[in-house]
């Protein structure tokens, strides 16, 4: 079975195609700048060079058909359009409607987009990747994969919020967590590195990127998350600046006379590590600062990891014990000199990190010593693949 793989964004539509017999990328790439002037698509199909072309896109339909001609036409033609046997779509929010990935329906269209006021930026996107393949692929199965759905298992005594009970009714505030399917790939593969039953493991996926959180994993099923009601709680990010006082909103406004949506910018926009150092929200050139000796850099490294820690101790404790933490993201799975100095801080929860094993970037391994009694794992994330694996699920059903 084939399965391509649709993620789309405001402005951006990112694709796979797999091969489900071997889990295999038959072809992927992205199309970027939809709606706005100097469009293009970027494929690559596997065994062949990338392809750049630039081509107008004015709508997610028209990227969605250019996106299937370069998989079933011309020289990058990879499947016959027959041969694509269905599709899994990313959609961020499902809010408490979905707890589990659904095949797509009138009725699904309808509960994603009431979910949209929770996900302002991302669900109106999905759904307009969904009705363009909908309308280009009648016959195809479609499956909606939610970023939020892998937490619906946490407790109500976990993802309630302490203030008024009315504004939970009625506006659904309240912890989501995001990241769902990346969580649940990389604690399922950790289970496999490990040798372990899923059900009989406690493991804390760090998922660093420009976007971050940190989860716990009881069982393989999510018990805490960094972040909350929107992807801008918990760990510091690029651009975001994660868990603050939240008196600080409003003795901003008021100081500076700032409105809702100004706020809201700034704190999405031009906090984070962009803020923190003074240069840049790119990890890899705070990296690059840190080995040069730049104080501003090594001050944001030493901000960041302090996050990331505070987070994985308060779950090892949650959890009362831990077997495992990963690394995920772009920058967990490249970053090894985070790395290392989180495992230094570590050493109390008996983790043993073997320096020469750390030295890599974007490898499955596991980079502590044998006789580790909790391990820390290197696992490149796969949403595409865990998204495609559930659409085949529900599909086969």
């Amino acid at each position: 079975m084939n399965v391509l793989v649709v993620n789309c964004g405001s402005s951006s539509l990112k694709y796979q195609l797999l091969n489900m017999e071997n889990e295999s990328v038959i072809a992927k790439g992205i199309c970027e700048r939809i709606g706005i002037d100097g469009s293009f698509i970027k494929h690559t199909t596997e065994g062949q060079d990338s392809v750049k072309v630039m081509v107008d896109f004015p709508n997610h339909k028209v990227a969605l058909a250019k996106m299937l001609s370069m998989l079933t036409e011309g020289e990058t033609a990879c499947v016959k359009p027959e041969e694509i046997s269905a599709v899994g779509h990313r959609v961020v929010h499902g809010g408490e409607k979905f707890n589990q990935s659904v095949v797509i329906t009138d009725e699904v269209e309808k509960a994603i987009e009431e979910c949209s006021a929770l996900a302002p930026l991302h669900n109106p996107a999905n759904l307009l990747g969904i009705d363009a393949c909908r309308e280009l692929m009648p016959n195809v199965p479609m499956v909606a994969v939610f970023d939020t759905a892998f937490h619906q298992t946490m407790d109500k005594a976990t993802y309630m919020y302490a203030i008024p009970q009315e504004y939970y009714e009625k506006y659904g505030i309240r912890k989501y967590g995001f990241h769902g399917t990346s969580h649940k790939y990389v604690s399922q593969k950790a289970a496999e590195m490990l040798g372990k039953p899923l059900e009989e493991t406690k493991i804390i996926v760090c998922h660093l990127g420009n976007g971050a959180s940190v989860c716990a994993v009881d069982g393989g099923k999510s018990v805490e998350t960094s972040m909350g009601f929107t992807p801008l709680a918990g760990l510091v990010m690029g651009t975001r600046s994660g868990d603050i006082d939240p008196a600080i909103v409003t003795f901003l406004m008021e100081k500076e006379g700032l409105s809702a949506k100004e706020m809201d910018n700034i704190l999405n926009k031009k906090s984070g590590v962009d803020a923190l150092s003074g240069l840049s929200s790119d990890f890899r050139e705070i990296e690059d600062g840190v080995v040069a000796g730049d104080p501003a850099c090594r001050f944001t490294m030493d901000a960041y990891q302090h996050r990331v820690v505070s987070y994985i101790g308060a779950y090892a404790a949650l959890m009362n014990g831990v077997d495992a933490i990963c690394f995920a993201g772009g920058l967990g799975e490249n970053n090894a000199i985070m790395r290392e100095e989180i495992a230094n801080m570590l050493t109390w929860l008996g983790v043993d990190l073997d320096v020469e094993k750390n030295k890599c970037r974007g490898v499955e391994r596991d980079l502590t010593k044998e006789t580790s009694k909790v391990k820390m794992l290197l696992i490149p994330t796969n949403e595409e693949l865990m998204i495609a694996r559930d659409t085949v699920t529900l599909v086969a059903k």
